[in-house]
């Protein structure tokens, strides 16, 4: 006879959807460019990985779980846009052509697209400035508000740089915001425009592309696959198997 307690009935709905949303990402289209979202990653050669779509390691694909996380994320970011708007904002997250405000260069090698441009709004701020937000957990948001965002987290400050040079928003802050989902607490920082950040990045990019190009291995981040960035990596193995410069994927 089948258990129907409680318990035995969460998971199996639990799995069953699991299954679905991990079926369903496992048909999204490869990225094939680097993005502005990842360039402040510390480790260039994660980022070759990535570039190339190279098959991720046995057990490092995104599990439901996680994904439904990211799907809370998605929603959260969202609604700070709608409050954005109630509190007066006029917040574009759309173009003339209904397309999300991005760019793309080196041939469509490198995009970015960016959560939203403010044209107006509360006459403490000046516009036209971008915008962009995260949903984080509670240890990221105490990061933010002790540190705010370049310190914290250089990996969005090198994202919000990119887009303000790109989209031709450089000369106003940028309002980052952020929402911790634990408690729903929001933060928000002007965010001035660092050329050479922005500079440093695209640099980056190139140089990442022409090792592509030429098949071969820019350095790891460390000397040791224990480093907490290998360790977290979905290409680990795969990246301490290669000695010598080779095809990535």
């Amino acid at each position: 006879m089948l258990d129907f307690n409680t318990h035995d009935l969460s998971e199996h709905v639990g799995i069953l959807i699991d299954t679905a949303m991990e079926r369903e990402a496992a048909l999204l289209p490869p990225r094939a460019y680097l993005g502005a979202s990842s360039l402040g990653e510390d480790c260039a050669r994660r980022l070759q990985f990535q570039f190339f779509d190279a098959p991720k390691d046995v057990g490092r694909h995104f599990a439901g779980r996680t994904l439904r996380v990211f799907a809370r994320g998605h929603r959260i970011e969202d609604w700070m846009a709608d409050w954005l708007r109630q509190a007066g904002f006029d917040l574009r997250t759309r173009d003339d052509r209904g397309e999300q405000f991005g760019f793309a260069t080196a041939n469509g090698r490198v995009r970015g697209h960016a959560d939203g441009v403010i044209v107006a709004g509360p006459d403490t701020f000046r516009y036209p400035m971008l915008w962009e937000t995260k949903a984080v957990g509670a240890k990221t948001f105490r990061e933010l508000q002790k540190k705010q965002l370049a310190a914290s987290r250089p990996v969005y400050a090198t994202q919000v740089a990119l887009y303000q040079a790109y989209l031709g928003l450089h000369e106003h802050p940028a309002l980052f915001t952020a929402i911790c989902a634990d408690d729903m607490d929001i933060y928000a920082e002007r965010v001035k425009f660092d050329p050479g950040l922005a500079q440093r990045a695209s640099d980056r990019a190139v140089e990442i592309l022409r090792a592509c190009d030429a098949a071969d291995l820019l350095p790891r981040i460390s000397t040791t696959p224990t480093h907490q960035t290998c360790r977290q990596c979905p290409w680990q193995d795969r990246c301490w198997s290669l000695s010598s410069p080779t095809t990535l994927n």
